[in-house]
């Protein structure tokens, strides 16, 4: 039973809240019974758990299980309400492949609102993309926040990180056509290849002009009076357009 917030354990772990920690040490946070078990499902490397005095939870093979009280419990959270469980989880690779598997790849330009990335990777997830593809300026798709809105589909799929228009251009010389949503776009979707790098800009500006340089642009229709939607919103819809329209 740890007992005290100073434990040396629960101090290591509460460390990962920062982003520089989970950058610097390859590992990060997540919370609740159902986010630990889709971690476990999906083969992740579990390196330890913080279970709440009275909970139930499965021990994760290998992995040391710690006893806690709820006020422990509560200072490794950034959520009001802790779920019982909270676990340190060795971060997958994030590097870009050589060679991107085919189908449908969402792609991230500079969305800064954990909540939003999160939303956009379980829409991806959803809607059957096999990897996302996050700009440098985007939130930590392994932020608590971000974690939590993602529901555990950031442990459905691939999610790499890497500079835009070099990878974009890549993708393309494999036979993908690379589109974004682009309020000055057409409101035609384009012939559409097997694969398809869908690119949804932030909420700010959009997609920037040397990563919409490569793309097809297209805007969903606008039939009321809103001048734009929120960006997972609009990822969402425009992830079901295209993965209708794409070949099969």
């Amino acid at each position: 039973m740890i007992e005290s917030r100073a434990n040396e354990r629960v101090k290591e772990a509460r460390k990962l809240l920062l982003r520089k920690e989970r950058k610097a040490s390859g590992l990060h946070l997540i919370e609740s019974d159902k986010l630990v078990r889709e971690a476990i499902a999906s083969g992740a490397r579990v390196v330890s758990c913080f279970v709440e005095q009275g909970h139930a939870f499965p021990p994760p093979d290998g992995a040391p299980v710690y006893t806690v009280t709820r006020a422990v419990l509560e200072s490794l959270c950034e959520s009001q309400t802790p779920q019982g469980v909270v676990a340190v989880v060795q971060t997958p690779p994030s590097e870009p492949p050589e060679r991107y598997p085919a189908g449908l790849v969402v792609v991230l330009d500079g969305v800064q609102d954990p909540g939003n990335v999160g939303a956009i990777l379980r829409s991806a997830d959803a809607f059957g993309a096999v990897g996302a593809l996050l700009s440098p300026a985007c939130a930590d798709p392994y932020a608590p926040k971000t974690l939590r809105a993602a529901m555990g589909s950031t442990y459905h799929l691939p999610v790499w990180q890497g500079e835009l228009p070099p990878q974009l251009a890549a993708m393309k010389l494999q036979g993908f056509t690379a589109i974004c949503g682009d309020l000055r776009g057409s409101a035609t979707l384009p012939a559409l290849a097997a694969s398809v790098a869908l690119v949804i800009g932030s909420e700010g500006s959009g997609v920037s002009d040397e990563t919409a340089a490569l793309c097809e642009r297209f805007r969903l229709p606008m039939r009321g009076h809103a001048e734009s939607l929120n960006a997972s919103v609009a990822a969402g819809v425009l992830l079901y357009v295209v993965s209708e329209a794409m070949p099969r």
